[in-house]
């Protein structure tokens, strides 16, 4: 599933096509009514966490403000930060997610965010993406391998606009559905300028092991399993570790690392750029010692598969001398 910086490029695309009025539509969308959406407006375009809102109006409305200047202001904020020295580079692999992780991102999403759909169209168009979801800007995804019957067959996109410009978006692997208004709290979006630190901090410093705590979408929209794994190895932390076991300092290293390297991600993708990995779906650790791997998650809750270095990253000891970790 793309993670925070993902939407942020797929939102940079959309935002170009604000103020465009859509001529035709397409896609094979059954949650919605696609051809609801023939002669709006394309009004505004926003992102949060792992979530992309598109706001569509009538085409006699009048234009909204210039949303792809404010989003590169922000982005260009988010990019200036620098809590943790030196950069790291990554390289965008695929995600090996459950696809229930889309229903768990949306339990996930704060009090008071759109979480069920409208009766009817409404303002805002919700898109979530699955497994390789994206956006692609006057191109179609083609077929970069035969599938599992031998057909080199093109993916199907979920939704096409085309708008009276002659340019046209493509959206592929999504959900989407209508929301009456856009509530969304930037405060718990890692990449947002608002980003609250000290309701972050609050959420890390419980009992509860650490992995869980930062695929939280509601202290953390926008981080995912990539990111996670990353930089719980940069940190040095044992993934099962729970929060209320480390020094405060460490929390504040490890939210720092997290923002960082976000962030980093970001502007390595505007900029077309790849980061080199670490520890996510590696067999070694850069020091040369073996990678575990587990599925890790909430009681009752979905399993992320989870990458560690009992090296680099061993147990805590809890306060009864006991490790804090128990493999499932």
């Amino acid at each position: 599933m793309p993670e925070g910086p993902s939407v942020r490029k797929f939102q940079l695309l959309t935002s170009r096509f604000v103020g465009q009025v859509v001529a035709k539509v397409g896609g094979s969308s059954k949650k919605i009514n696609v051809n609801d959406l023939n002669a709006l407006r394309l009004q505004d375009s926003q992102v949060h966490g792992k979530n992309l809102f598109l706001a569509f109006v009538a085409a006699s409305s009048p234009l909204g403000p210039n949303v792809e200047e404010t989003v590169l202001q922000e982005e260009a904020a988010t990019g200036a930060s620098s809590l943790v020295q030196g950069k790291q580079e990554q390289v965008c692999a695929p995600l090996t997610p459950p696809q229930e992780e889309e229903l768990q991102d949306l339990q996930n999403s704060r009090p008071g965010a759109p979480s069920a759909p409208t009766e009817g169209p409404g303002s805002w168009l919700r898109f979530h993406f699955g497994l390789f979801g994206s956006i692609r800007a006057n191109e179609f995804s083609r077929a970069s391998r035969a599938n599992k019957r031998g057909d080199w067959k093109d993916p199907a996109p979920r939704l096409v606009l085309y708008f009276e410009s002659g340019g046209f978006l493509v959206f592929y692997n999504c959900r989407m559905h209508w929301c009456s208004s856009l509530v969304a709290d930037p405060t718990s979006d890692i990449l947002s300028a608002e980003f609250h630190r000290g309701q972050a901090l609050d959420a890390l410093r419980t009992s509860r092991p650490i992995c869980y705590t930062l695929l939280d979408q509601r202290y953390f929209s926008g981080l995912g399993n990539i990111i996670k794994n990353e930089v719980l190895y940069l940190v040095k932390i044992h993934p099962l570790t729970q929060g209320s076991l480390l020094a405060q300092s460490d929390l504040e290293h490890l939210l720092d690392c997290a923002i960082q390297f976000t962030s980093n991600w970001l502007q390595s993708k505007l900029q077309g750029k790849g980061l080199h990995l670490q520890i996510y779906q590696k067999e070694q650790c850069p020091l040369g010692h073996v990678v575990m791997k587990g599925a890790l998650g909430p009681p009752g809750g979905w399993k992320r598969l989870t990458w560690w270095c009992p090296q680099c990253q061993p147990a805590v000891l809890s306060g009864d001398g006991g490790p804090t970790l128990g493999i499932e």
